[in-house]
């Protein structure tokens, strides 16, 4: 078994690649968007993601499709993932833009993220790898039916979230931007002008730059993998 560290930009473009496939035991990818926002909001405090089990193996192991888009496999070894699909499948998503498959249903996975979220991150929560999915369509619906009240108490408790299940409402908010573009831009200068900053003597420029490269940092963090190497 070795140890090694790769980022998650290298993991995502494995998978987009073709390069990491997913064994046909595997359960299904069952992650709803909460969830997936519950991940970037650990990544983004810092927190460990845990760790990633690959087996990279020349024979001939049956095989199902990741929840997204891959390319053909080049190369006649494999490395399958045994452990950590639907971090990895989410943040594909996320980065990639890709839509995911959930029970039969494909759509994307759309986040976003407040520029002017407090300095004391006080939401914590919590990431659970294998947890059970199987109510969450409830909780989706029940997030986006709070984001869209008029209610100025609903309304405080999201402008104390980092990131959120995007809304229709909450899109409009001139603070909040999409995560998916945060990472598809080469340059912060579209978000602070569509906060209002036009000037980079604005108190604002250096602190959203600054949280817009925090929230965009994902692609360069190192995840622990083991691999498990059988010729």
């Amino acid at each position: 078994m070795a140890k090694a560290e790769a980022t998650v930009e290298d993991l995502v473009g494995m998978i987009g690649r073709g390069e990491l496939r997913l064994p046909e035991m595997q359960r299904r990818y069952v992650w709803r968007a909460p969830r997936v926002r519950d991940l970037l909001d650990s990544l983004y405090r810092g927190y460990p993601s845990g760790a990633i089990l690959l087996w990279e193996t020349d024979e001939a192991v049956p095989l199902q499709e990741f929840a997204v888009a891959q390319q053909g496999n080049p190369y006649q070894s494999i490395r399958l993932l045994l452990d950590g699909q639907q971090r990895l499948t989410s943040l594909s998503a996320v980065i990639r833009g890709e839509a995911v498959t959930v029970r039969g249903r494909k759509k994307p996975i759309e986040l976003l993220f407040n520029l002017e979220h407090p300095e004391e991150l006080a939401i914590v929560t919590e990431v659970d790898e294998d947890g059970d999915d199987e109510d969450d369509d409830e909780t989706e619906d029940l997030v986006d039916d709070e984001a869209d009240s008029t209610d100025d108490e609903l309304q405080r408790r999201f402008d104390r979230m980092t990131f959120v299940v995007a809304t229709k409402k909450l899109e409009q908010r001139q603070n909040w931007v999409k995560v998916t573009e945060v990472f598809k831009s080469g340059t912060d200068r579209p978000f602070l002008k569509r906060a209002g900053v036009t000037d980079l003597d604005d108190p604002r420029a250096e602190k959203y730059s600054q949280r817009l490269a925090g929230s965009g940092r994902f692609g360069s963090t190192f995840i622990g993998w083991t691999s498990s190497n059988e010729r």
